[in-house]
């Protein structure tokens, strides 16, 4: 049975035990015979879409609580955690651990945040970056209520104005009294930005090129109007330190400038239209290219989804600085690994080409995975730390022939690049290109 397939048991079950009914009264209620149900419940038939749609409408039900394995990564998830060495000697395969998940979901969940939480040989270090990620990942990156409210904004300001730079400072200057001025570098130094509440100004740097600018007057529009929702979403996360939830705010305040910036249906239309073609993508929403590569890995709205993409950020010295997962199922490959033959680092000496690859790696799973994969340098300006950096695109190669920036690449999986598992955990003591030796041991860099 397909992985995609709805095996919505246990949920299902209990909200019958929550609803206090017995199988032949949820049946009743559901018009299917009460034998039907039994197997529903058992998970030897899938929910179907008509009964799924009986159970939202009589019991006025979340049908996103059918996926509990979303928040621990599904599948993918569940098996990076079970290819713990400590558990190398129970063969765990895929079959298995897809069991599992499917039958006892909240068992699965417990087990992941067991694991999550435990670091064997040594005291949990409190981490507000992984923490942050996580709390991302737990939704996919994609936050619906925000994207629905970017999206209807976006509409309005569309309606009134040609251009969106003139339409994003005018209703900062119409509803909250803010102008925006571009001050010299040496005014605001090593700032990208800064909101002065007494001159009733968004004061931005010039360094900062236009696309930077205008997700600036974006992001401040979005965190003075969608600023109950974004506490309500930080209140959600239950992050434990302040930074971690301040971490968590900043990404969710960046995701409602993107929304802004690209409308969800518009975005994921033009996406389909062009073949997800970048370069076209890029200017006709006029963003940087890493503005771009961050929306890609958002669209998951119910009914109206885009491809699964992750991405990720890499400094000049080889270090992720950013990873986001999405959708796309991978791993934080990523973690620790230096693979020189990747893309992202060829980026470098490729300043603003995009370049493309297809790769296998993944750890948890009985095969590597295929990945089609783009990168490109992006300039970090304005900033502190001026510097450059390579942004790379993923997705599951399976999806790729539908990318215009695809095209030309082999997607057989004899002609992908093998980047095996991040450097920490190789142990090959031959390699060409090893990692830094505090790396090789796994301390962060």
């Amino acid at each position: 049975m397909s992985e995609n397939t709805l095996l919505a048991g246990p949920s299902l079950r209990r909200l019958r035990k929550r609803e206090g009914l017995t199988q032949a009264a949820m049946a009743a209620s559901l018009g299917i015979s009460p034998s039907y149900l039994n197997l529903i419940e058992r998970n030897q038939r899938p929910l179907s879409a008509r009964v799924l749609v009986q159970v939202i409408e009589r019991f006025d039900f979340d049908p996103r609580s059918l996926r509990e394995d979303e928040a621990i990564g599904g599948v993918d998830g569940l098996a990076r955690r079970m290819a713990d060495k400590r558990f190398a000697d129970l063969a765990i395969d895929r079959e298995e651990i897809q069991e599992f998940l499917s039958a006892a979901p909240q068992a699965a969940a417990a087990f992941a945040r067991l694991y999550d939480r435990s670091h064997p040989d040594e005291e949990r270090t409190e981490d507000p970056v992984n923490d942050a990620r996580q709390a991302v990942e737990r939704w996919q990156n994609h936050f619906a209520d925000l994207d629905h409210a970017a999206e209807g904004l976006a509409d309005e300001l569309r309606l009134s104005h040609g251009d969106i730079s003139a339409a994003l400072i005018e209703r900062l200057r119409e509803k909250h009294q803010l102008s925006v001025r571009v001050l010299p570098a040496e005014v605001v130094p090593g700032m990208v930005q800064r909101l002065d509440l007494h001159a009733r100004q968004l004061q931005i740097s010039e360094m900062l090129p236009g696309a930077a600018r205008r997700f600036q007057i974006a992001r401040q529009i979005g965190s003075l109007e969608q600023r109950d929702a974004i506490e309500t979403l930080v209140a959600g996360a239950n992050l434990a330190s302040p930074e971690a939830r301040e971490r968590f705010r900043e990404h969710v305040t960046d995701y409602v400038a993107a929304a802004l910036l690209m409308p969800y249906r518009r975005f994921l239309r033009a996406c389909e239209q062009t073949g997800y073609d970048l370069a076209v993508l890029q200017r006709r929403f006029a963003v940087s290219f890493d503005q771009l590569a961050q929306r890609l890995t958002t669209l998951q709205r119910v009914g109206e989804r885009g491809l699964p993409f992750f991405c990720a950020r890499f400094g000049r010295t080889g270090r992720m600085v950013h990873f986001s997962a999405g959708a796309s199922g991978a791993v934080y490959p990523l973690d620790g690994a230096r693979w020189p033959a990747w893309v992202p680092y060829a980026a470098f000496e490729n300043r603003g080409a995009i370049l493309m690859q297809a790769v296998t790696f993944g750890e948890g799973e009985g095969a590597p995975r295929h990945w089609f994969t783009i990168a490109r340098t992006i300039e970090v300006d304005g900033a502190a730390c001026s510097a450059r950096r390579s942004v790379v695109l993923g997705l599951e190669a399976r999806f790729a022939g539908e990318l215009a920036n695809a095209r030309g690449i082999s997607l057989d999986p004899q002609d992908a690049v093998p980047l095996g598992v991040g450097c920490p955990r190789c142990g090959r003591a031959d390699c060409l290109t090893p990692a830094p030796p505090r790396l090789a041991t796994g301390t962060a860099v």
